[in-house]
């Protein structure tokens, strides 16, 4: 077992990274004087993984919404289900399929041991049945419906259905009620045996916790599981845009909008990523001149926000909100840009803009739950917490100017609205 303590004088704190027996990568993160403790145990298999291979063997097909129906299976078991195991300890828990990954978590401030133990025991223990998976596709089809009720939630992939030839992050996370009727048992256990192998997993544990407790109950709950080679597949994705505009129509009392710029898919590491932060903080955050100037315009409230929305094969700048002219609102923000682009950036933003990113990341220090959730984000995409926090400070004016000029063409985004019918935009 390889444990290696990771430090940053600069944050004045430090986690291990420990390589466990079974093959699972643990992250313990002691918070001296907490109360609570946090954990998340994830997969590296999420919504877009709907085509893959093991071993360079035979190229496997799922249905869409596969990951999400399974995050809600493993919940249950012969025994019954992990959440009625969960309270009698008193912890709080949850699950969430994201694109990309799928994780399971608890919080509690007593009975940490008995909650890690159920954590671990329900996560590599499987029970299927064609029973109850048929019993699952109605409570998951009305989640479905619900969401397809939703103005935020399709607001959103009504853009990235205009923005993606191909990839599947265009896909509703949970899938359709056609594709989540394709589901069997047996397809379920297929895509456990190759995502949920623990070499392609990690977990995370911060807060009021030792690294000595944390392995203990690794030794006594885990297995030792054989690595394996996973082959994901994903159609060659045009650069272009497939549109530039999408409305659809919803009962709502403001228009909402979401204006994405498609980016060049690649890998991000710790410094193109706050580069990346600083940016978009510089471009539009509350102390921004475009936030100020659209909000003088009366184009946004406070719902406006913007995000870097990226993953394995995908990558976009989205930014969005309530507006009663996304139309004027979209156009602002691709004005604003375009000029920044020709006429160069502000020092004084810049400088801002870092501090702002850098006093985020540092505060985020003190809550256990985005340490863990943070670390295990960065685990998947190969980037560390702490490189991270380094990265910023050494991000220079002219590093952000140059990632400017990589990114946010516009002439390469699409905007999505939805407002009520008789609404003009």
């Amino acid at each position: 077992m390889n444990i290696t303590e990771i430090k940053s004088a600069r944050a004045g704190d430090s986690y291990f990274k420990i390589k466990h027996s079974s093959g699972l990568v643990v992250y313990v993160y002691p918070k001296e004087g907490y109360r609570s403790a946090y954990a998340i145990i994830g997969t590296k298999f999420g919504s877009i993984n709907n085509c893959f291979s093991l071993d360079d063997g035979e190229k496997i097909s799922v249905p869409d919404g596969i990951a999400h129906y399974l995050e809600h299976k493993l919940f249950e078991s012969e025994e019954g289900d992990a959440f009625t195991r969960y309270a009698e300890t008193g912890a709080s828990a949850n699950a969430y399929t994201s694109f990309e990954k799928t994780c399971y978590l608890f919080s509690c401030t007593d009975r940490f041991e008995e909650s890690m133990e159920i954590l671990l025991d329900f996560v590599g223990d499987p029970y299927f049945t064609p029973q109850t998976v048929a019993k699952e596709q109605g409570i998951i089809g009305q989640e479905i419906k619900m969401y397809d009720d939703s103005p935020d939630w399709r607001v959103m992939f009504n853009l990235l259905e205009n923005m993606y030839h191909h990839h599947p992050v265009k896909i509703d996370i949970a899938g359709t009620v056609e594709t989540i009727a394709e589901i069997t048992a047996e397809k379920l256990y297929q895509c456990y045996n190759t995502f949920y192998n623990l070499n392609n997993m990690a977990l995370c544990v911060a807060g009021n916790v030792t690294v000595e407790q944390v392995l203990a109950i690794c030794d006594k709950m885990l297995k030792p599981c054989e690595a394996h080679e996973i082959h994901n597949y994903f159609e060659e994705e045009p650069y272009e845009i497939v549109s530039p505009y999408v409305e659809q129509s919803f009962p709502v009392l403001m228009p909402m909008f979401n204006l994405g710029f498609k980016e060049k898919a690649e890998p991000l590491g710790d410094k193109k990523l706050a580069q990346t932060d600083i940016l978009l903080s510089m471009l539009a955050s509350p102390t921004s001149k475009l936030y100020r100037d659209l909000m003088d315009a009366n184009l946004i409230n406070n719902t406006f926000s913007y995000e870097l929305f990226e993953g394995p094969g995908y990558c976009s700048v989205i930014f969005g909100g309530e507006s009663r002219a996304p139309r004027q609102a979209a156009e602002m923000i691709k004005q604003y840009i375009a000029k920044a682009k020709a006429e160069g950036l502000s020092r004084d933003d810049f400088e801002i803009a870092r501090k702002a990113v850098y006093g985020d990341v540092v505060s985020s220090l003190n809550s256990v739950s985005s340490i863990a959730n943070t670390i295990l984000s960065y685990h998947f995409s190969d980037n560390k917490l702490f490189d991270y926090i380094e990265a910023i400070t050494g991000t220079s004016f002219e590093d952000v100017s140059e990632r400017l000029s990589e990114m946010l063409d516009v002439t390469n985004c699409t905007l999505s609205v939805v407002k009520s019918p008789d609404a003009e935009v």
